[in-house]
């Protein structure tokens, strides 16, 4: 599989890059830690969870940075590979039904075209 991205290599270069971005706007890093904080503040969830959660959604909104740090935490968390596999079963079958249900929006689309 040599078309594969070295993933610890990106990652290290993504956290340099964003580094290079807080040091001109240190605000927004400070934002997105707290939005990223609020979530676990209530503890009903376990940190696993969280990143888990994460990965479904990196996959989702095809995140390769997010991909490259939370697949790195979720590991670190004590995430089993069957365990990662099944959340990314849940965002592929979100996907798809999401695909569907926009498919309504397809036949409105056409509905709504002047009659000729």
């Amino acid at each position: 599989m040599s078309n594969m991205q070295d993933w610890n290599a990106y990652r290290d270069a993504l956290i340099g890059r964003v580094g290079d971005f807080a040091k001109l706007s240190p605000d927004v890093l400070r934002g997105l830690h707290t939005i990223e904080g609020s979530g676990a503040k209530t503890g009903r969830l376990e940190p696993k969870m969280h990143e888990l959660i994460a990965l479904a959604v990196a996959v989702t909104t095809r995140c390769d940075g997010c991909i490259a740090v939370h697949a790195k935490k979720a590991v670190e968390l004590g995430a089993s590979k069957e365990e990662i596999a099944e959340t990314l079963g849940v965002a592929i079958a979100l996907n798809a039904g999401a695909a569907l249900t926009y498919t309504a929006r397809i036949f409105d689309a056409i509905e709504a075209l002047p009659q000729t």
